[in-house]
């Protein structure tokens, strides 16, 4: 007999949480690990239920295949009839920033100003969003590839001296920079099943990589699983949790996932000098925080382990 549930996934340490929350359930499902996977499309579904938790950044550790197959792996399974939770509409929002700022823009939410391009003089000329800009990735995920550069020059020299820079898509932004006080940092909001899970608040001590795993970012600065080149902050990243989620910022959190057909999301946030929330990246793949759900009364993870059972 197949098993109820399926979970794509690319990243092992990140699902363990998951994974061990699920058996504590007695739920039944198999892992499908998309860095060396196959499907046939005659063949789909064989699960009641797919829950997606592949990551944009799966490139970053070598995996670069597993973007690809997964969303064709979802798209036949919706075309098939399956339910798949953070499906490829989902998925796809993640994947693309430009998307990202285009349904910001159609729901009237404050965001940075972007301007995708692929090509360096043709960004030089396009951009009157000021300087110092940041460089953003299109298809984006942990950080990677992010640099604040100060003048039209530095993107030049920067392209011109790491073209790798353009993988893997070869699609690039330069986003608005928004100074923040060195203490404030930023504002992550989990979402299950379209509501609030919790609130945390993020100093970065100049980090680009805020993933909240405690694979990637362990608590105290421990030793990490991620595999990004470590540019080492200052201090490890720190996170708080944070219960005085405004109402404003809420409503707006809800209203992107119902949207961007998210079941389970972060969304991330910044207040900007003027009183303005400006929302700047939404997160397909939620990497929860297990020690902040605690400071809530609660395991994340038996919420999400919870959250399955009841679509199922």
């Amino acid at each position: 007999m197949s098993p109820d549930l399926a979970v794509l996934h690319e990243h092992p340490e990140w699902q363990k949480p998951l994974f061990d929350a699920l058996r504590r359930r007695g739920i039944g499902y198999v892992p499908i690990d998309l860095k060396r996977a196959c499907f046939d499309p005659d063949a789909l579904p064989a699960c009641r239920l797919y829950f997606n938790q592949a990551s944009p950044s799966a490139y970053v550790r070598g995996n670069t295949r597993a973007v690809p197959l997964a969303l064709s792996l979802m798209r036949s399974l919706e075309l098939r009839g399956a339910r798949v939770l953070n499906g490829s509409a989902a998925f796809s929002l993640e994947l693309r920033k430009s998307e990202q700022a285009a349904l910001l823009a159609g729901l009237g939410i404050d965001h940075p100003r972007s301007l995708v391009f692929n090509d360096v003089e043709a960004a030089i000329a396009g951009w009157d969003g000021g300087w110092p800009a940041l460089l953003k990735p299109e298809q984006g995920g942990s950080g990677a590839r992010m640099f604040l550069l100060e003048e039209p020059e530095d993107l030049r020299r920067l392209l011109a001296g790491q073209p790798s820079l353009w993988e893997p898509d070869n699609l690039l932004l330069l986003q608005e920079y928004f100074p923040l006080p060195a203490g404030q940092g930023i504002v992550r909001m989990e979402f299950l099943g379209g509501q609030l899970l919790y609130g945390m608040r993020v100093i970065s001590h100049g980090a680009f990589n805020l993933c909240p795993s405690e694979a990637c970012n362990p608590e105290g600065g421990g030793e990490s699983h991620c595999e990004l080149p470590a540019a080492a902050p200052v201090k490890p990243v720190e996170f708080h949790p944070y219960g005085e989620v405004p109402a404003r910022a809420i409503e707006a959190g809800e209203r992107i996932v119902a949207a961007g057909k998210l079941d389970v999301g972060g969304i991330e946030y910044l207040e900007a000098g003027d009183g303005r929330l400006i929302f700047y990246d939404i997160n397909a793949n939620s990497n929860l925080r297990k020690p902040i759900g605690e400071a809530f009364g609660f395991d994340p993870f038996e919420r999400v382990a919870d959250y399955l059972l009841s679509q199922l």
